[in-house]
């Protein structure tokens, strides 16, 4: 299947699931990938919160690549990773599609996507 056919899959699987609109940011997905790997549930979060939820998304997401390293969990269940790798410079378009990517492999790692 096709990156494209699989990022329009992972696209419906939002709007269907959490009520995303069509084609959200990337921060969207970021933001709900955060919440999950949290297991907190829907809440309200601050600004911070949401801040460290992105964060935690990224540091998942990038773990598969060799960027991040899960290390353990602190004292209030957030989950920590280590930088193992600098992540390079990107233009904000090539940002957009490893993120993608990586999303696309966490969907396809943790079997929430049919490929048939």
């Amino acid at each position: 299947m096709l990156e494209s056919e699989l990022w329009i899959k992972i696209e419906n699987f939002f709007s269907e699931n959490f009520g995303t609109e069509k084609n959200p940011p990337i921060e969207t997905f970021l933001f709900l990938i955060g919440i999950q790997e949290l297991g907190s549930g829907q809440q309200k979060y601050s600004k911070d919160d949401k801040v460290n939820l992105i964060h935690i998304a990224v540091c998942r997401l990038l773990e598969p690549f060799g960027y991040y390293q899960f290390e353990d969990y602190d004292e209030d269940g957030w989950p920590m990773y280590n930088q193992l790798e600098e992540v390079p410079d990107l233009k904000p378009n090539e940002q957009q599609l490893l993120m993608k990517k990586a999303i696309i492999q966490y969907f396809i790692d943790e079997n929430l996507l049919e490929i048939s």
